[in-house]
């Protein structure tokens, strides 16, 4: 299940790579993956209502921040792609643990040890490999997609936390169906009305389906169940596989190119990553 999810997320980034070299807003295409995301987790919440804990004020709020988290997540992402590419933005928000221990350092949640701060400064080096910053003249890769890139790392680290938080006043369903409901007004505000409704009439509305079906309807339920059943550091450890499939999907698909430098800082920020989350929950 864990690794099923993982796989929709990575292929998910390659249809938004598509939808968006065919001239559609990044803001759009991430409005329908979270819309038919909801559409899938209100039917979840029909057929399995009990314990939803909906009358819980807290439930609410943090529901509202974990539907900010993954707003923010969608359309950073997407942004990145389109300033860069879904190789490097998939590896970019990969980043999202480094993020998440950088806050528990700071609210005194998490112990900081030199494991972790040297996990922390390879990521760091892997970036930069990765986004080739230090080259001048270094073309594919823009600032504005390295940074929203790292926002959409940072965007899922609060997400992990409005959803963990959310987590003993009510279901995974409920608590999605809030998040879903909260990125859908926060998108349509902000993106383009005009394209989202041409989106309705337009020839390639099916891939918006596939991308709201794979990216957030089938995807989250996937993971959220297949978690239950699967120890954390495994499924730390196949979550590599969106980063991976996404990359794949670049290259083969969008005729997209990486410079060796560029793999070597993709590997580390993968390798890394996964040693410190496996360690994390190991521990």
């Amino acid at each position: 299940m864990v690794i099923l999810a993982a796989l929709c997320w990575g292929l998910s980034g390659g249809i938004g790579g598509i939808l968006m070299a065919d001239g559609w807003d990044a803001l759009v295409v991430s409005f329908y993956r979270g819309a038919i995301g909801l559409l899938f987790v209100l039917v979840w919440l029909a057929l399995r209502p009990r314990g939803s804990g909906l009358s819980n004020p807290r439930l609410w709020f943090w529901s509202a921040i974990a539907g900010l988290g993954v707003a923010g997540n969608f359309a950073f992402y997407f942004v990145s792609i389109a300033e860069g590419s879904v190789a490097v933005a998939a590896t970019l928000m990969y980043c999202a643990p480094v993020f998440v221990f950088l806050v528990s350092f700071a609210l005194r949640l998490e112990r900081p040890t030199l494991f972790k701060w040297i996990a922390i400064v390879m990521v760091m080096i892997g970036v930069v490999l990765l986004t080739r910053i230090l080259e001048t003249g270094a073309g594919g890769v823009t600032p504005l997609g390295v940074a929203a890139g790292l926002l959409s790392g940072l965007s899922y680290a609060l997400f992990i936390f409005g959803f963990k938080y959310a987590a003993p006043h009510g279901s995974p369903q409920s608590i999605l169906v809030i998040a879903f409901a909260a990125l859908v007004c926060i998108l349509i505000w902000t993106g383009d009305a005009g394209q989202a409704v041409a989106v309705l009439g337009a020839p390639t509305w099916p891939l918006f389906v596939i991308l709201g079906v794979l990216g957030a309807g089938l995807s989250f339920i996937f993971y959220i169940v297949g978690l239950k059943h699967t120890a954390p550091a495994v499924a730390a450890i196949v979550a590599m596989v969106e980063p991976v499939t996404a990359s794949l999907f670049g290259v083969v698909v969008l005729g997209e190119s990486l410079a060796a430098l560029q793999i070597l800082g993709m590997g580390l920020i993968l390798i890394t990553v996964t040693a410190l989350s496996v360690h994390s929950r190991a521990g």
